[in-house]
């Protein structure tokens, strides 16, 4: 029940996507085999079994559960005319993303967000599609995923480092604090194996911040 309660908090099911989207199922199949929208980041398999008045009832269903945030990536899909346009909303909101960071201080010198990015950002873009950024960030949205690869290169440069200058506490804080913006909850099952609770909660317990 937990796990329910989790997914029905944080997430739309298919149906609750397709209706708040207007968009219908055959349109979002489509879409899926196309590789311009993601896969679910959950399915429960449901063996309901009910007993009333009427007697016992049996039934077996799927759910999908998607992040909320892909209601506003289905419309990206609607208002552009082709795959390759889809992906360079999502590059280009990426590259925003990751200058708009680097800006704000954030600018730890590694190759996949310098001279490799645009390879970095094809890998993100088969992750993305494959559900996985659906389920460990909070919007599966391109701005919160740039944020959560950036912040963890932070953190694990700084980690190499046995001691910590107080300058460089203040960046991990600040590194850490990003990912936890956009990091999700992660299911209950899954917290004690997430990078949030590897990267955010025990950074914070062992550094005392």
């Amino acid at each position: 029940m937990e796990l329910i309660m989790y997914l029905n908090e944080y997430f739309f099911t298919k149906q609750e996507l397709l209706d708040m989207s207007k968009v219908t199922e055959q349109d979002f199949l489509k879409y899926q085999q196309q590789r311009v929208m993601p896969k679910c980041s959950y399915k429960l398999s449901l063996n309901l079994k009910s007993d009333s008045f009427f007697g016992l009832y049996n039934n077996e269903q799927e759910v999908e559960y998607y992040a909320k945030g892909y209601a506003s990536w289905l419309a990206v899909i609607q208002s552009v005319s082709s795959t390759e346009a889809v992906y360079s909303v999502f590059a280009e909101r990426y590259k925003r993303s990751i200058e708009c960071l680097k800006e704000q201080g954030h600018c730890p010198h590694h190759l996949d967000i310098t001279s490799a990015l645009n390879d970095h950002i094809k890998q993100e873009w088969t992750h993305f599609l494959d559900g996985i950024y659906g389920l460990c960030t909070k919007s599966g949205l391109p701005e919160d995923i740039a944020a959560k690869e950036l912040s963890i290169l932070e953190i694990n440069v700084l980690l190499e480092i046995n001691l910590l200058t107080d300058e460089q506490i203040n960046r991990l804080t600040v590194a850490v604090n990003l990912l936890d913006s956009v990091s999700s909850l992660f299911a209950p099952h899954e917290r004690l194996q997430s990078s949030r609770h590897r990267l955010v909660s025990e950074v914070r317990r062992n550094y005392k911040f």
